[in-house]
């Protein structure tokens, strides 16, 4: 019999493509996202054990981020939850450079489970799916004073190592630091960008407390404003400004470039303005 898997986050950027993939596969799986009936919820705890029970590996993707303190003791609960469904493998979405998020990790390192920690850098996705979208597609880019590279992470080849961290048994008691094969400014991304719709989107910088005021005229929630400003101002410090081969060990081939990401993805039209 094949292990039943849990993803939660199954709607989410990963949790979707990694749902699919199983899928494909024919791999049991079992949704755990505020829309999964039974629903997962990150903050009613109480509920988690009808979903965990009968489970063998999860696959864990904290919402919003592991940056946000709550994560630690949300990770704890479902780690002593895991342990005592004799869940045999947990599968951990990380981030690097985040203080908060290696203590998730110690945590679900000292289980007593079998485990792997995908550390991942910032998606590619997040211009496409997420938080700049709808900046690209205004042709307006105000963007906070940062120098600092970042090696974009590809979602595809994520999703392709976690579906196979869930499914062999190889990358267990591992610690993976995924990064893009090149480093790239934020600048440099959105000219990428520009360059494969055949656009300008003229890029504008100001200091990041501008910026984060910024955030707060659009609207965004106090929780929201604050994880952004923490990303900007910890992990965007200089301390992720380099490459790991890590992915390429794993997996055997190297990961996409950000280059191959906006060429692709501008195909689908996503970035085609709206406005």
């Amino acid at each position: 019999m094949k292990p039943l898997n849990l993803i939660l986050g199954s709607s989410g950027k990963t949790g979707s493509r990694i749902v699919k993939k199983l899928n494909q596969l024919n791999i049991p799986i079992r949704l755990g996202s505020r829309k999964s009936n039974p629903s997962f919820d990150w903050e009613k705890s109480e509920s988690w054990e009808t979903l965990i029970k009968g489970v063998d590996h999860i696959y864990i993707s904290y919402q919003p981020d592991l940056a946000v303190p709550t994560s630690i003791h949300h990770i704890q609960t479902l780690v002593d939850l895991a342990i005592k469904c004799k869940v045999k493998r947990l599968v951990l979405l990380s981030g690097r450079g985040e203080p908060e998020a290696i203590t998730c990790e110690k945590l679900v390192q000292g289980s007593g489970l079998e485990w792997t920690i995908l550390r991942s850098s910032w998606f590619s996705q997040n211009f496409s799916e997420g938080m700049f979208l709808d900046a690209i597609l205004q042709r307006k880019i105000i963007f906070p004073k940062i120098k600092i590279k970042e090696p974009f992470i590809d979602l595809d080849d994520l999703t392709d190592l976690a579906v196979d961290s869930l499914v062999n048994q190889k990358h267990v008691g591992k610690l993976y630091e995924l990064t893009g094969p090149t480093l790239y400014s934020f600048e440099e991304t959105f000219s990428f960008i520009a360059n494969e719709i055949k656009e300008s989107i003229p890029f504008e910088e100001i200091p990041l407390k501008d910026y984060i005021s910024m955030l707060g005229d659009f609207g965004l929630s106090e929780e929201t404003i604050w994880l952004i400003q923490y990303l900007f101002e910890t992990v965007l410090d200089g301390r992720n400004e380099f490459i790991q081969n890590d992915f390429e060990i794993a997996m055997g081939r190297k990961p996409k470039d950000f280059k191959y990401y906006a060429k692709e993805t501008a195909k689908s039209g996503v970035w085609n303005s709206k406005f």
